[in-house]
């Protein structure tokens, strides 16, 4: 476990490879504003020791974090949360796009069809808004 804001969780039956989790887990720090942009994060070896992983490991996430300009590593100087405007928002609508995808994955195995998982959607809203007149918002 990690703690920094709140402690990293790597599940060895998740069938998902660690450092995608790693990857999941740093993204919503940041997503929810644990991060800020510019913000020193923790150095591939700390969060290795600490997670009792992989160096390997941690580093392919940082590397993948890198490539996707959601961290910066400078030689010398460790690894930062990238100083890029709204990075919060764009990791927080990429979360979005990732469930409202599995939600039409999940449809499609139901046999929904997308007009009809659009209904559902729309009283999700009304239900999360609890306004039940077909305008809420979410």
């Amino acid at each position: 476990m990690y703690s920094m804001n709140g402690a990293f969780v790597i599940s060895q039956s998740d069938k998902r490879p660690i450092y995608l989790q790693i990857m999941e887990q740093m993204k919503q720090r940041i997503a929810v504003g644990d991060w800020k942009e510019g913000q020193a994060i923790p150095s591939i070896r700390q969060l290795a020791v600490d997670l009792e992983v992989s160096v390997i490991t941690v580093k392919r996430a940082y590397l993948e974090l890198e490539r996707e300009g959601v961290i910066v590593t400078q030689q010398g100087k460790g690894s930062h949360v990238a100083s890029t405007p709204g990075l919060g928002a764009k990791l927080r609508e990429q979360e979005l796009e990732q469930h409202l995808e599995q939600a039409m994955r999940i449809a499609a195995m139901l046999g929904i069809q997308p007009k009809e998982l659009e209904e559902k959607l729309r009283e999700a809203g009304d239900r999360f808004s609890g306004n039940g007149n077909g305008n809420g918002k979410l």
